[in-house]
């Protein structure tokens, strides 16, 4: 695999001419940009109901008056000096106040960087300063946390950030419901029916997304209005997403998954509702679907367990749903076949990643397919490639590594040059670091993440084959399979066991005998087995392995 050569100094590698030609020949791009996007549907169906947020008080937009907001958003922003191509942090929670602030930016051309509600001073700290962001838009208070003295922290030592903009109380910075204005007052630009706002290109960045690495800070994503709007559209054609779907955000909002798969983002595309959840347990989001008659919902798999368990002895009518997505991270077999029943509604299994390529099973497969695939690409060029470690291709139903390109797969990181030299091939492939393999039918099935892979002595052990074995123990609610360093083998495996409630008391002992009857070769059966009450966790809400590696080293310790 030869590693691409990239140009110091330049953002990040786009499409070759040649690619980007072909992909708007076939109709992959169609020359569009979410303001514009927006304004079109505004037009098309003003009084139809965008967007819902319950809490504290239920409160809805229009397409016309999220439109209008965006409009006068925009022109607050632009007054204060925020310009086409300007960086801006947002570090919102579910509010409906973070689609404003969104297509505001969309308007002017500026980029949202998209941070996670779960990040602190560390990460907003590097987005701030590796962006050279000009303004950081923050809620007042989340989750007990205080958003305005850690953005007056971060402001201190960031020369760039001019601007602190706050939903609700602003203390020293600026309250954000003071920022919009008449766009008439802002000095006129070019593209806007209104003459003073300056609208992007369609094959410009749109945002900024950070990448879902386990090392480190997160790396930046660019995404282009063309690529991002095509993985919608193109989404929103596999699910069946249309102008009467009601789409519950349960995940934070600033994540791909629920931005795009299809998302939120591609629920206003289609002219639907998206219905802001501001909390994913099941106490907060089944009333919720219940009142509002949500039709469909995208969960991780940890939070596919716990809805699981939760819908049948529910007093809330989940009927109105009718497809849930599960993705973000390896969905198992076992925990698969459980989620129709119990919720009463399809599953969508989705394998995709920030950077590009999203893999959906579709409504018309088989539940075996269903539930033992992760799907096939959005795209008819969307290319494929699985390979072993010298870099050559394996045979389809044989595992190797993922690599991929495509119209709507980035062609390399934000002003990472180094990284991008390893992440993507010279002939524009990136490297996912995905363990998959292919069946007949073209559905990938993934193994999990080639660095979880367990080494034992020589012996390969992939965590996902020995957690779908203990998922089905009927004591077990969820677990993870990690490595530990051991002087003899290398590594050895550690199974973290989280059981269901109620569950009668286990020892270790009796997982692996479990896993021991199943038939498997005995370097599988884990080495070691503890139980636990609860998985640490990433800032969507997949299990954090990273931690759970660091956990178990500090245990021997």
């Amino acid at each position: 695999m030869t590693p691409l050569a990239t140009t110091p100094g330049v953002d990040a590698p786009t499409w070759p001419d040649g690619f980007a030609e072909r992909y708007r020949k076939a109709g992959y791009w169609r020359g569009e940009t979410f303001g514009g996007m927006l304004r079109e549907r505004a037009a098309a169906h003003p009084d139809r109901i965008a967007l819902v947020d319950p809490a504290p008080e239920r409160r809805t937009w229009t397409y016309r008056e999220l439109d209008e907001r965006a409009d006068r958003l925009a022109a607050g922003f632009a007054a204060r000096g925020i310009a086409k191509g300007d960086r801006v942090v947002l570090h919102l929670p579910n509010v409906g106040e973070f689609f404003e602030v969104v297509f505001a930016l969309f308007r002017i051309g500026a980029l949202p960087v998209y941070a996670l509600p779960a990040h602190r001073e560390t990460e907003i700290g590097y987005f701030c300063s590796f962006t050279e962001a000009v303004a950081y838009v923050i809620p007042d208070k989340h989750a007990g946390f205080d958003h305005r003295v850690l953005a007056s922290r971060v402001k201190e030592r960031t020369p760039s950030l001019r601007h602190v903009f706050v939903v609700g109380d602003p203390g020293e910075h600026t309250a954000l419901a003071e920022v919009a204005c008449d766009p008439s007052e802002v000095p006129s630009g070019e593209g806007d029916p209104s003459g003073a706002l300056s609208c992007p290109e369609p094959h410009e960045l749109a945002f900024l997304q950070l990448s879902g690495g386990t090392t480190g800070v997160p790396k930046l994503i660019p995404r282009t209005h063309d690529d991002y709007l095509y993985s919608l559209w193109g989404s929103n054609e596999i699910c069946g997403v249309d102008a009467d779907t009601r789409f519950l955000v349960v995940l934070p909002a600033a994540h791909n998954f629920p931005m795009s798969s299809p998302g939120w983002l591609g629920v206003l595309y289609a002219g639907g509702t998206s219905v802001l959840c501001p909390g994913p347990d099941p106490a907060t989001a089944f009333p919720l679907v219940e009142r509002e008659r949500i039709t469909m919902t995208g969960l991780v798999p940890p939070l596919a367990l716990v809805w699981t368990e939760a819908a049948p002895g529910s007093e809330h009518d989940l009927s109105s749903l009718k497809l849930v997505l599960v993705g973000g991270a390896k969905y198992s077999e076992e925990a698969a076949r459980r989620l129709s029943p119990a919720l009463g509604c399809r599953l969508m299994q989705v394998f995709g990643m920030a950077e590009g390529l999203v893999n959906y099973t579709r409504l018309d497969d088989d539940e075996e397919t269903v539930v033992t695939t992760q799907g096939l690409p959005i795209s008819p060029d969307d290319e494929i490639r699985i390979v072993d470690d010298a870099g050559l291709d394996v045979p389809d139903g044989e595992f190797g590594h993922l690599l991929t390109r495509g119209p709507y797969t980035i062609r390399g990181y934000w002003r990472a040059p180094e990284h991008n030299a390893t992440a993507f091939t010279e002939d524009g492939f990136y490297l996912t670091g995905d363990i998959v393999r292919r069946t007949a039918s073209g559905h990938l099935v993934v193994e999990g993440r080639a660095k979880d892979q367990i080494n034992r002595g020589g012996e390969k052990v992939a965590p996902e084959e020995v957690e779908n074995i203990i998922l089905a123990h009927p004591s077990v609610h969820d677990v993870s399979v990690v490595a530990v360093a051991d002087a003899y083998l290398g590594e050895r495996s550690l199974a973290f066991v989280i059981l269901r409630e109620g569950a009668g008391p286990l020892k270790p002992v009796a997982i692996k005998r479990f896993v021991r009857e199943r038939g498997v070769a005995a370097y599988k059966v884990p080495d070691l087995v503890e139980f636990v009450d609860a998985f640490p966790q990433t800032g969507i809400g997949k299990v954090s392995k990273k931690q759970l590696r660091s956990t178990a080293v500090a245990e021997q310790h």
